[in-house]
């Protein structure tokens, strides 16, 4: 893709979950996060996107199952589009946090997008390494749980069944989508990192180790709240950081 395309698709995918919160707000909310509406339109937009790139990004695999095994150099337009939309999103949260929330709250978030979207950047401005950015949108699939836990706690919902489910389901996906693969790409960049350019393997180490140190504390997180606590009153609701991707969280 050219970058007149680059940049209409994420211009586009900007205006596309601009709308998505827009519409977002027009729907009924929880009178429990009506303290905090701007929140839950911006989580509810956040579930969205999680939804529609970890479906995306599978489906790359199987439309161009090629690039499983060259994830330098082959890529297929439906994969570089999920990424440029990918830019579009982390482009659109970034400015409505900077907008809407403050700085003090929200630094680690807007680090983490900093840092996604200069590596996406270098993907799709390049035509390299897309393949290794897909495979870094897999975590998405966990980040629809990671959502839908968060909406549940600020519609006062923690305590029910769907919230337990919920719970379980998000661990193992996070297990499975978020550590195994940060591990698994950050092998690959070892393996690989004769073949990469310094530039660029300085860059994907950088974001692999704030990603893989986020990742660490969330977990963490999680566990402490949603296991190790499970008899103690639910915690103060915060924004916590996002994998490569990865949605609003709390403790």
């Amino acid at each position: 893709m050219e970058l007149n395309s680059v940049l209409l698709t994420a211009g586009g995918s900007i205006g596309f979950f601009k709308l998505v919160n827009c519409g977002v707000s027009k729907l009924p909310i929880p009178e429990s996060a009506c303290r905090n509406a701007w929140k839950w339109r911006n989580v509810c937009t956040s579930l969205t996107h999680s939804l529609i790139t970890g479906i995306w990004s599978v489906l790359c695999f199987f439309v161009h199952p090629q690039m499983a095994e060259d994830l330098i150099g082959t890529h297929s337009v439906f994969s570089h589009a999920l990424v440029s939309v990918s830019i579009g999103y982390f482009i659109y949260d970034f400015l409505d946090m900077v907008l809407n929330q403050k700085m003090i709250l929200s630094w680690e978030l807007l680090f983490h997008h900093t840092v996604v979207i200069s590596c996406f950047g270098i993907a799709v401005l390049t035509g390299h390494y897309v393949g290794f950015a897909v495979v870094a949108l897999l975590v998405e699939i966990n980040s629809v749980f990671l959502h839908l836990r968060q909406i549940l706690r600020m519609a006062s919902l923690a305590a029910g069944d769907l919230y337990r489910i919920n719970s379980m389901v998000n661990l193992g996906t996070y297990v499975v989508f978020r550590i195994n693969t940060l591990a698994w790409m950050t092998r690959w960049l070892v393996l690989n990192r004769d073949n990469i350019p310094l530039f660029s393997y300085t860059a994907g180490s950088v974001g692999l180790a704030v990603m893989t140190a986020m990742n660490i504390v969330l977990f963490y997180r999680l566990l402490r709240s949603d296991f190790l606590k499970s008899s103690a009153p639910m915690p103060t609701e915060v924004k916590e950081s996002r994998g490569q991707g990865e949605g609003k969280k709390e403790t």
